[in-house]
């Protein structure tokens, strides 16, 4: 069947407009239908870089052990990775699908579906993490009303946070474009007020002598796996809906200036507020220690965490739509919107469990961990067989999971790919240094560096990418040039090369 038959629906206008249920998922999005530019993903991720995670991410830095300039180093080095996110939305407008449609390519259907799982689990992670600080602001809310906050109130705050976090993602891809652009502005009046009242309190030297090379590793893992090589699993969910033309120099640009100059400066914020309420980085509430303080006005505090309380449903929605698609790539036949209903479930169990045993910080920096040891490898992978295959894909053969398919390989697994995640990831968790402690043969190179985890340096994201990528380059070589040439053939007979 000929590739233009493959993909061959009714053009729907309003497959994807603003306040309606989005239709499409893991599907091709036609070219008529792509009504997107590249500066609209600067709106779309300004408007999430705008929020109060980076901020707390920030003061958690702090926790460290950094002095202020150390930090401010750490944040600037660590956002430049939103290169990253930009290169991995560069698929989408030729692919036309999303990033685990895409990923078809590199490991087979069937062995994409198990890195879709690693991702979905990551992304229903950051959206427990965005919960439990909604959880946390609603409960200084209370307290400043006057109200004791037991556990009734956690209970009653988690439910109706899964509900109201459900809506964006459920109605999709342009409302959530829309809701976000519209976010920017009062968040930025919001934090140049926080600034002013930070600003005469902040001391700018958290720690006398600061901390040692190896903890700056550790703080530059930390810092890297939250800002762009965190998102880079979710680029293309969004670009897909770009015109295959799009300049590629355009989408890195906007992304860029829309993630990494808010985020930098957002996470500054943080940093010169941990030198102040030095709790906010280790507080099991982050945004308890706004409750008791007296250098920023209560009714500001006030305003502050219901803004907050806003922008946090508005960065999950990315999450929990990107969850919701990882999902269908998985295989699981569902629509995309049902999707967003069964992840919000997992959502709600998961985070009623979190709320009651354990602190925001902890779960914070454990889940950064287990994001490195995946995301790592899989990056290089995923980018190393772009290049491979001469930064072009077939689309309808993206789309086909059973043997018919180009990208099927043997029994739907392109073990190349596979083979290099495995080494990839031992590679990174032996270079990682947890906040939490394990046997030192588990991750060798990092106690080679250190004698406890406080001391260590953390080199697993370099570790991961670096034998991720060479060794998918050494034996995935041959057999992907060989296929990039029989994409080439597809191509120029449909007239799309």
């Amino acid at each position: 069947m000929a590739i233009a038959e493959d993909l061959a629906v009714i053009h729907d206008p309003k497959a994807d407009q603003a306040f309606h249920v989005e239709q499409h998922g893991v599907d091709f999005i036609p070219e008529g239908e792509r009504w997107a530019r590249p500066r609209d993903l600067f709106g779309m991720w300004a408007g999430a870089s705008v929020n109060i995670e980076y901020f707390i991410y920030g003061a958690v830095l702090m926790t460290f052990g950094f002095n202020f300039p150390q930090a401010i180093s750490i944040i600037v080095i660590g956002n430049l990775s939103f290169f990253l996110l930009g290169i991995c939305s560069l698929q989408g407008p030729d692919a036309g699908t999303t990033v685990f449609g895409i990923n078809r390519a590199s490991y087979g259907p069937n062995g994409s579906r198990i890195i879709a799982f690693f991702n979905w689990v990551t992304q229903v992670g950051f959206e427990i993490e965005g919960l439990l600080l909604i959880v946390g602001a609603g409960l200084v809310l209370s307290g400043k009303a006057g109200f004791d906050p037991g556990d009734p109130a956690k209970v009653a705050l988690v439910f109706g946070a899964v509900l109201v976090q459900f809506v964006l993602p459920f109605l999709g891809h342009a409302t959530i474009v829309k809701v976000l652009r519209a976010l920017i502005l009062p968040f930025v009046l919001l934090f140049v007020g926080l600034l002013i009242y930070i600003v005469p309190h902040a001391t700018t030297h958290g720690v006398a002598h600061g901390a040692d090379w190896q903890v700056y590793f550790a703080g530059l893992a930390f810092t890297i796996t939250l800002s762009g090589l965190g998102w880079t699993e979710c680029g293309n969910d969004y670009s897909r809906y770009l015109p295959r033309k799009s300049k590629s120099s355009s989408i890195v640009g906007w992304v860029f200036l829309g993630t990494a100059v808010p985020e930098i400066l957002i996470m500054a914020l943080g940093a010169a507020t941990g030198t102040y309420l030095t709790t906010v980085g280790t507080s099991a509430n982050a945004f308890l220690p706004f409750l008791h303080q007296s250098g920023i006005p209560p009714w500001f505090v006030v305003l502050f965490l219901v803004f907050c309380i806003a922008q946090l449903f508005a960065i999950n929605s990315l999450d929990l739509y990107s969850s919701g698609v990882t999902l269908q790539a998985m295989g699981i036949r569902v629509r995309r919107y049902q999707a967003v209903i069964i992840d919000s479930c997992f959502c709600l169990g998961i985070t009623m469990y979190a709320i009651f045993n354990s602190s925001f910080n902890t779960y914070l920096k454990d889940f950064v961990d287990v994001v490195i040891v995946w995301i790592a490898p899989w990056l290089a992978i995923y980018l190393v067989d772009w290049m491979l295959r001469r930064y072009r894909y077939v689309p309808g053969e993206l789309q086909k999971t059973g043997k018919d398919g180009l990208y099927y390989r043997k029994g739907g697994f392109y073990w190349p790919a596979l083979i290099a995640q495995i080494l990839g990831m031992a590679a990174a968790m032996s270079a990682l240094n947890p906040i939490f402690n394990v046997p030192t043969w588990a991750n060798p190179i990092a106690a080679a560096t250190g004698s406890s985890s406080f001391t260590r340096a953390d080199f697993s994201i370099f570790m991961g990418i670096a034998v991720g990528g060479l060794v998918y380059l050494l034996l995935g070589y041959k057999g992907v040039k060989k296929q990039a040439d029989e994409q080439d053939v597809l191509l120029k007979a449909e007239g799309l090369l």
